[in-house]
């Protein structure tokens, strides 16, 4: 485990395609799975996470830095339309994504890139956010920590909730 210092800052637009690789990290592979291939974020019900992203006006994603290189990021999204998110509550809710890239995992960075954002949507009057989130992923636990409640269960994820207000 390598334990350097990061800093949490705003996604700049030069950094886009950062997210792609954010996004295929976001996916749950349990240990010891076939990993899924590469090309799966281009599937609609998941490039709908980053495709466009900073277009709409809920757009917003913070990143942890560790010198000069990207190793995290949180982003939300407000998905409506004919395609929703995972965790898609209505059209007012952002939902959250969230990536750390494999060695950077398990040493609070995660809880903090998830604390910075909740900051941001509570400074910009959101009621709530939401997400998605395989029933055994072990980040289960730190989305509870930072106060997301499960409110459904559905075969293999629960939809989890953050009331911000």
């Amino acid at each position: 485990m390598i334990k350097k210092k990061y800093t949490i800052r705003e996604i700049k637009e030069t950094e886009l395609n950062i997210l792609e690789i954010m996004l295929y990290e976001a996916i749950y592979q349990p240990v010891g799975s076939e990993p899924l291939p590469r090309d799966i974020i281009k599937t609609p019900e998941i490039s709908v996470y980053i495709d466009g992203f900073l277009k709409k006006s809920d757009d917003y994603c913070l990143v942890a830095d560790v010198e000069g290189i990207i190793i995290g990021a949180v982003w939300v999204r407000i998905l409506v339309g004919e395609i929703k998110g995972y965790g898609n509550i209505d059209d007012k809710t952002p939902e959250f994504a969230i990536s750390l890239i494999e060695e950077y995992r398990n040493q609070g960075i995660g809880t903090s890139l998830m604390k910075k954002m909740i900051e941001y949507l509570k400074e910009n009057k959101y009621k709530q956010t939401s997400l998605s989130v395989a029933k055994d992923n072990y980040a289960v636990r730190m989305y509870e920590h930072v106060g997301f409640e499960i409110v459904s269960k559905k075969k293999d994820d629960y939809l989890m909730l953050l009331k911000l207000i």
